[in-house]
C-alpha cells in the first residue's frame, strides 16, 4: 500500500496550485504531484504572461497576482520573484508537494479512480487517494483513467500552435513598441505597426508563420515579455513533436530579435534574458463532461445554477492551427459566461474532478476559458468540491452544487449578478 491523502491534485500550474491551496484550506490532507522541479506551471517554467483573462471579484486570482508582484496591473511578473513566492503559498497552506514526480497510470476499481502510478528519482509507487484533481493541462489523469475526450477543432482536429516565450532585456521601455495582439495601431516607420510586420513577414524577415511580434510590458525596467514564437502541427501529447517545435522555435528567437533589432524602436539594443523551460501549449486533450461547454455559451454569456466560475472574460482567441495570425481573422470577442460544476465532472469515472484547461468544453469555448485568470477560479472550485467530498463521504458528480457556492461565497467570491 502507497501513501494516501484525502485530495490529490495532479498538476501544480495556476489550476493545480489553487485546487490544492483551496482543498488544505478546507482541511483535507492534500497532494500534490508534479512533473517539473519547481511550481507554477506556466507562471514559472512556461514563462507566460500577463496573467490573462478574468472572472467577477473575490477569486484566489487575486491573492496569486498580489503574490507575483502584479496586483492588477497588466504587465509581466518577475519570474525568479514567482518561483520564489508560490512554492510558499502552497507549502504555508499544509499541502504535501512532490517534485518531479510523474503520473504513469491510473489505478481503478471498477469505474473509481482509487490511485495513480507516479515515477520519482527512486522508480515506480502507488499514491492513493479518496478525491483527484487533474490540473495537468493534456488531462493525463483522466486520459490515463479511460475518459473519452477530443482534440482540436472538428474539421480536420488540429490544435493551436504552441510558443516558447522569451524575455528581452536592454530595451530603451520609454520609447519601446507594444503590441497585446494581432492589431497594433502604433506607427512605426510612417505606417500601423502590425502592418509593418506582415510587410516583414511577407519579404521573409520573419519566421514563416509569424506576422505580428507581440510585445507586453513588465514589472521590471528594460524588460520586455515576446509572445510570438509559432510552431504548426504540434501535438503538445506527442514526445516527437515536442522535440520538432523546440528546435524550431528556438531557432525563431533569434530571427524575432534581429528584426527587432534592426527595426522597431526601442529595441535597438536589446537582447534574450531568458525563455521558457518547457514548451507553451494552448490546446490538447478536452474531456467528455456532464455538461459540455458550448461556444454559445461564450459568445451569449450563459448562466448556470450549478455556476462556479462567475463572468469569465477572455475573446475567442484561437491561433491559426494552419498558418499565421487568428483563425477566424481576429478574435471574436465573448461575452461575460458562467462556467457550471458539472463541466468539471468527468463522464466514465468517479471521484475525480477536471480543472484548467481540460475542463469539458469545445474548441472554441476552449479557447476563451484556457487562460489563467479563469483557470485559477476553475482551480479553486475544483479544491473545494474535492474537499466537500471528502467531508461528506460522497463522489464529487453526486454534490450538490449549492455546497461549493456557498463555501466560495463565504471566501468573498462573487458567483451571481449583484
Amino acid at each position: 500500500m502507497g501513501e494516501k491523502y484525502e485530495v490529490l491534485v495532479a498538476g501544480s500550474g495556476p489550476a493545480g496550485m489553487a485546487a490544492a491551496v483551496a482543498a488544505a484550506r478546507m482541511g483535507a490532507k492534500v497532494g500534490l504531484v508534479e512533473k517539473n522541479g519547481i511550481l507554477g506551471g506556466n507562471i514559472t517554467s512556461g514563462h507566460v504572461g500577463p496573467i490573462m483573462g478574468a472572472t467577477d471579484r473575490g477569486t484566489l486570482t487575486e491573492e496569486l497576482c498580489d503574490l507575483v508582484g502584479i496586483g492588477s496591473r497588466f504587465v509581466m511578473h518577475d519570474i525568479e520573484q514567482a518561483k520564489r513566492v508560490l512554492p510558499r503559498w502552497v507549502t504555508d497552506a499544509g499541502v504535501d508537494v512532490l517534485l518531479q514526480v510523474q503520473v504513469v497510470d491510473a489505478i481503478l476499481e471498477d469505474s473509481r479512480l482509487t490511485g495513480l502510478v507516479v515515477a520519482d528519482k527512486e522508480g515506480l509507487r502507488n499514491i492513493f487517494a479518496d478525491v483527484f484533481v487533474d490540473a495537468t493541462g493534456d488531462g493525463f489523469v483522466a486520459y490515463s483513467a479511460g475518459v473519452r475526450y477530443e482534440k482540436g477543432r472538428a474539421e480536420d482536429g488540429l490544435m493551436q500552435p504552441t510558443t516558447l516565450m522569451f524575455t528581452l532585456t536592454d530595451v530603451d521601455t520609454d520609447n519601446a513598441v507594444f503590441c497585446h495582439g494581432e492589431e497594433c495601431d502604433t506607427l512605426v516607420h510612417g505606417m500601423r505597426y502590425d502592418e509593418y510586420c506582415k510587410q516583414a513577414h511577407d519579404r521573409g524577415e520573419l519566421p514563416q508563420n509569424v506576422s505580428v511580434v507581440r510585445l507586453y510590458e513588465h514589472v521590471n525596467e528594460g524588460e520586455v515579455l515576446c509572445n510570438t514564437s509559432q510552431a504548426n502541427g504540434i501535438d503538445g501529447t506527442n514526445a516527437a513533436d515536442h522535440i520538432r517545435a523546440e528546435l524550431e522555435l528556438r531557432d525563431q528567437m533569434g530571427t524575432i530579435i534581429e528584426f527587432l533589432r534592426e527595426n522597431i524602436p526601442g529595441y535597438e539594443n536589446c537582447r534574450l534574458k531568458d525563455s521558457a523551460d518547457v514548451l507553451g501549449v494552448r490546446e490538447t486533450r478536452r474531456f467528455a463532461g456532464e455538461y459540455v461547454l458550448q461556444d454559445e455559451d461564450v459568445l451569449t454569456g450563459a448562466r448556470f445554477e450549478d455556476v462556479v466560475v462567475h463572468n469569465a472574460e477572455f475573446v475567442i482567441d484561437i491561433h491559426n492551427p494552419s498558418g499565421d495570425g487568428q483563425a477566424e481573422g481576429l478574435a471574436k470577442l465573448s461575452k461575460p459566461y458562467d462556467i457550471p460544476l458539472r463541466s468539471l465532472i468527468p463522464l466514465d469515472v468517479d471521484n475525480l474532478i477536471l480543472s484548467g484547461r481540460c475542463i469539458s468544453g469545445t474548441h472554441r469555448a476552449h479557447a476563451s476559458y484556457r487562460v489563467m485568470k479563469i483557470a485559477i477560479p476553475l482551480g479553486e472550485a475544483a479544491g473545494i468540491a474535492a474537499a466537500l467530498s471528502v467531508q461528506k463521504g460522497i463522489l464529487p458528480r453526486d454534490l450538490d452544487a449549492s455546497d461549493v457556492q456557498d463555501r466560495l461565497t463565504e471566501l468573498g467570491v462573487i458567483l451571481f449578478d449583484q
